[in-house]
């Protein structure tokens, strides 16, 4: 029988998480975050905000994001959010999530289905001006929104006035690195 020789790879094919810097803004690949999408069953919202609070999982309010220690969570869409955890502890984020809630929510792995870029920098809205239709000039902290990036849905979310992060689809990591990139290299 063959021996197997598997080695993780970043969702841009490195052996370690890529980082640039361009001008005043720092390109982060992130790589240490499990994800998974938590929805709550129709009647039973009440429910499931009773047991996120009583599990000290976070659940923000519209186009909001709320970081917490191991939970935070960005807002998807009505009764809907993405639930970050440290991936080193939560590696079957699913797996933990899904006691805690029983059938009274619909959870869905995402880890491996999306991927994270952080920008931190200053002066981040010449950069987005050049990317999407999100003014960060007038956006507040915490702020999370889908908008699109070089034809490609992403969730932005402001974690700072100088740090945010790109959610986008992992198999288009490298268009969106690269469209990332481009702005920056244009911005500054």
């Amino acid at each position: 029988m063959a021996e197997h020789r598997l080695k993780p790879l970043t969702p841009l094919g490195h052996d370690r998480p890529e980082t640039v810097s361009i001008g005043p803004v720092t390109l982060t690949e992130v790589v240490d975050q499990a994800l998974a999408s938590l929805a709550a069953r129709q009647g039973r919202e009440e429910e499931v905000a009773q047991k996120a609070k009583a599990a000290g999982i976070p659940l923000p309010a519209a186009a909001r994001a709320e970081p917490g220690t191991p939970y935070g969570a960005f807002w998807l869409s009505e009764q809907s959010w993405m639930v970050e955890a440290p991936y080193a502890s939560h590696e079957d984020i699913r797996a933990i999530l899904l006691p805690l809630f029983g059938d009274a929510a619909s959870i869905t792995e995402q880890t491996d289905a999306w991927v994270r870029f952080d920008v931190s920098g200053s002066d981040l809205s010449a950069m987005f001006e050049r990317l999407c239709n999100v003014d960060l000039r007038a956006a507040p902290d915490n702020l999370a929104t889908r908008t699109v990036i070089e034809h490609m849905g992403c969730y932005l979310v402001r974690r700072a006035r100088d740090r945010l992060s790109v959610f986008g689809a992992r198999s288009s990591a490298a268009a969106l690195w690269h469209a990332l990139e481009t702005a920056a290299h244009s911005a500054y």
